[in-house]
């Protein structure tokens, strides 16, 4: 099973990134796909998810109306398009599905 993120990058307040997740080993349209993010020194917080089949969607309160998570079934791929961004979405973001979890994208907002 690999499950690799990508597409963090420095951005400015205001301002937009889509962040992918990458599945191979298993199917992402069958288990319940998770964003989350960390902070060091603090615990991990659940950002969004998608659930499987229909794909139910959840987001944490600080981010709803600017993040919206998707799924690409053809791709076997789960993105995070956050918009209006701000300095406290900074964090490392991690995609998880089926007890597995990718190495993190840094998504650093800052002036």
């Amino acid at each position: 099973v690999q499950v690799v993120e990508s597409g963090g990058g420095a951005v400015q307040p205001g301002g937009s990134l889509t962040l992918s997740c990458v599945v191979s080993g298993f199917t992402v349209s069958s288990y319940p796909m998770t964003w989350y993010r960390q902070v060091v020194g603090k615990d991990s917080e659940l950002v969004a998810q998608i659930a499987q089949g229909y794909g139910e969607t959840y987001y944490t309160d600080s981010v709803k109306g600017r993040f919206k998570i998707s799924r690409d079934n053809a791709n076997n791929a789960v993105y995070l398009q956050m918009s209006s961004l701000k300095a406290e979405d900074t964090a490392v973001y991690y995609c998880h599905g089926y007890g597995h979890r990718g190495q993190g994208t840094q998504v650093t907002v800052s002036s």
